[in-house]
């Protein structure tokens, strides 16, 4: 599993623990679900490591 930092996580969220873990848990669903993801596989293939992975490439963000 592939180690990314809080401090970059949180820089995405604006600064809130509440509004990363919502929008990686809405992701991590839709990953579930069946969408595809926007980054590589590269070790995880669990949806909730995929979708923070996502957000920490800025290839998710918030509203």
């Amino acid at each position: 599993m592939s180690y990314i930092p809080l401090e970059k996580l949180l820089d995405k969220s604006k600064g809130s623990i509440y509004k990363l873990v919502a929008l990686a848990s809405q992701r991590a669903f839709e990953i579930a679900e069946g969408s595809p993801p926007l980054v590589e596989k590269t070790g995880s293939s669990k949806p909730g490591t995929i979708a923070l992975q996502e957000i920490s490439e800025g290839k998710i963000r918030l509203k």
